[in-house]
């Protein structure tokens, strides 16, 4: 239960929100358009059950899908104001998310290791997987490897997607949908301006020639001075500046992005490196000194082919290479006699890969569709360096590894779907892992779904954790780890009111085994990954998604989520009991005008010293024109606009138990197509 006597005003705040806008909303809805025709694409209501590809490999009506799934399309992340893909998972439910002043990291059904680097969550851009072979990490701020311009809609599959995806499909899959050249239409120029100094430019061009051939190109710059002065009590002292950090705030970013399509082939490359100073002083570095900052580049090459046949035969085959660079300079400094030393120490690490896919899609007869699938990676590059003035880590390793999956829909009544999946995969570090997957998908009725899941999943210890020392000073290596494992069972209940409305509710419940996690060896006092925990979970979450023919749109979300240390019986750190969530797009004047707003509540959260920090509310609104002047958007955004103070968990790098976030931002920006 929601403790109420503690939270009431915020909940009041809540409701006189909702009093607020639903008068606005009804006066839309009387304004709207009567015509049919005044409707444009993004208008669609539920009259047509809305498909996504993620789930199965292969496009199914969300109601037939093995797991619950959320969409968010470009009409919402420009309506809502988003500026990078966490903004865009911040609002589906379910998930929050961390800022440690560095990276962001995303935390799913009660499980958000802080500085885990987003490593069991598989994220893909057009089916081809971002995490990195290093830390098996996905970077999705600023170093997000596409211009969340660029996004035609995001698919959330939840759940354990191993059977078809392997390994990090631990907590789901986040597949990114790029936009098509027939979408832009020519030159796209977008700028925007913001507070703390915060610029970015993107020049895209796009076009579908009469042959067929569709392109895209696009490059996007940008930079933060980010805040002037940040306070952290750790470091309240005078020789420390009195705690404040002064301009080591700094992020800049730069990212290219190429699609070339041709009949049944896709050429698709992408580049992005960000770099970003540390203000909160990690790793016991100098507080409130040069350098201290990181440096993040990512890209990679795809040619896929993909053709559907006349016999109903869908093959695809994908061939691509990969590269990932880490490069982070800490500043240490110390006292002696004859006065005050620094040496910078760098940190680093290099991954280059290539891989392929092939995939096969056939029913079978009139109740069975198949899919059999194959993926193989060579990692001919895993390197590790740490050095100052002496040389700690040079590791320099590489390896392979693949699977095999088969999946197949049997439709045992008109009404009422088996989905069984299951993939092995080897490694060439620890050996096999077989992962299956089962779902029965019912419908009693013409518009309610009911779905009983199960899946396991598995995430393989990468190489970062198996691998990096530090030369004996306070970390070792562990290459004998074992994979984590999950196991998931869910019940999920879709209901679609009419064409307006749709309703989602589930609970799940989940058991993790073998969990990596950092650990002090009794025997030499060095600290090094084991696994050495297990967890399980319970939760629940409710949404209520609406669209109205004027082009309202709403949604509204409640998670409640118990995440234990079986052994302990301690709530883990960074798990929120309670997030909710409220979204509502209003159309102030038809089809040209919008504002969208957000409310988002996060619950207390354990720290690691086993302090909590506060509840809160942020609320953003974004307002947003198109068509004033032909081919021309304008939008102004303010985030956090009742400047809420709140804090994150810190990590075990961290001198802070919780890390400030920012206050009151905003935004202003223009989009022009010529």
């Amino acid at each position: 239960m929601i403790r109420m006597a503690r939270g009431s005003t915020k909940w009041m705040a809540l409701a006189a929100v909702w009093a607020l806008l639903l008068p606005a909303a009804a006066t839309a809805l009387a304004e709207g358009p009567s015509n049919p025709a005044d409707y444009t694409e993004e208008m669609l209501l539920f009259a047509e059950i809305p498909s996504v590809y993620s789930a199965s490999k292969y496009e199914q009506k969300v109601t037939e899908a093995p797991s619950s799934v959320s969409i968010v399309t470009a009409s919402e992340i420009r309506k809502l104001g988003y500026r990078t893909l966490t903004d865009v998972l911040r609002s589906i439910r379910g998930f929050s998310v961390t800022n440690d002043r560095n990276y962001e990291y995303v935390g799913v059904r009660g499980f958000g290791r802080p500085a885990d680097y987003n490593s069991r969550v598989l994220v893909l851009v057009d089916g081809h997987r971002i995490n990195d072979n290093i830390y098996d990490g996905a970077l999705m701020g600023m170093d997000f490897v596409l211009d969340v311009d660029l996004i035609d809609r995001v698919e959330v599959i939840r759940g354990p997607s191993s059977s078809l995806y392997g390994t990090s499909a631990f907590f789901g899959v986040i597949n990114v949908i790029t936009r098509r050249g027939r979408d832009i239409k020519g030159l796209q120029i977008s700028g925007e301006a913001g507070s703390k100094e915060t610029w970015k430019g993107r020049a895209s061009f796009g076009y579908r020639f009469q042959d067929g051939l569709e392109m895209i190109f696009s490059g996007t710059g940008y930079g933060s001075q980010g805040r002037e002065r940040l306070f952290f009590k750790e470091f309240e002292e005078p020789a420390l500046n009195n705690g404040v950090a002064e301009d080591l705030d700094e992020e800049g970013a730069r990212s290219l992005f190429a699609t070339l399509g041709w009949k049944d082939f896709v050429l698709q490359g992408a580049y992005v490196t960000r770099d970003k100073e540390m203000p909160a002083a990690p790793w016991g570095t100098a507080f409130n000194r040069e350098p201290n900052d990181t440096e993040d580049s990512r890209a990679y090459i795809d040619l896929k082919y993909d053709r559907a046949l006349d016999s109903g035969l869908e093959a695809m085959a994908r061939v691509y290479c990969d590269w990932y660079r880490y490069h982070g300079r800490y500043s240490y400094t110390w006292e002696e006699e004859d006065g005050l030393y620094q040496v910078v120490n760098y940190d680093g690490s290099e991954g280059r890969w290539w891989g392929s896919e092939v995939k096969f899609t056939k029913p079978a007869g009139e109740r069975n569709r198949l899919t059999l699938g194959g993926e193989y990676r060579r990692h001919h590059q895993q390197d590790q360096k740490n050095y100052d003035i002496e040389d700690y880590l040079d590791d320099r390793r590489d390896s392979e590894d693949w699977g095999l999956y088969l999946q197949n829909e049997l439709k045992i009544r008109e009404n009422l779907i088996l989905n069984m999946g299951i993939r092995h995969d080897h490694y060439d570090t620890f050996g096999g892992t077989t992962n299956p997957r089962l779902a029965l998908i019912y419908n009693p009725l013409e518009k309610t779904t009911l779905k009983l899941l199960y899946g396991r999943a598995f995430r393989a210890p990468n190489t970062y954790e198996a691998y990096y020392q530090d030369g004996g000073i306070s970390t070792k290596a562990n290459p004998d780890l074992d994979p984590e494992v999950i196991r998931t069972c869910e019940i999920v209940l879709e209901q679609y009111v009419g064409e307006r409305l749709r309703l989602t509710a589930s609970g799940f419940y989940y058991e993790i085994e073998d969990l990596i996690s950092q650990q002090l060896d009794p025997e030499d006092g060095l600290l090094m990954y084991g696994n050495i925990e297990k967890i399980d979970a319970t939760g629940i979450e409710m949404e209520m998604e609406a669209k109205w023919p004027c082009g309202t749109e709403g949604r509204l979300s409640y998670t409640f989520q118990e995440t234990e240390e079986q052994r302990t019986g301690r709530i883990l750190t960074n798990s929120p009991k309670h997030l909710a969530k409220f979204t509502l797009i209003l159309p102030l004047l038809k089809d040209r005008i919008f504002l969208g707003t957000e409310i988002q509540y996060t619950g207390r959260r354990k720290t690691l010293t086993r302090n909590e920090t506060e509840d809160f509310f942020v609320t953003n609104a974004t307002l947003f024109s198109r068509n004033i002047l032909e081919e021309l958007e304008l939008s102004a955004s303010v985030y956090n606009m009742f400047d809420k103070k709140y804090g994150d968990p810190g990590a075990g790098e961290h001198a802070q138990d919780i890390l400030t976030q920012d206050g009151r931002t905003f935004r202003f920006k223009l989009t022009y197509t010529f």
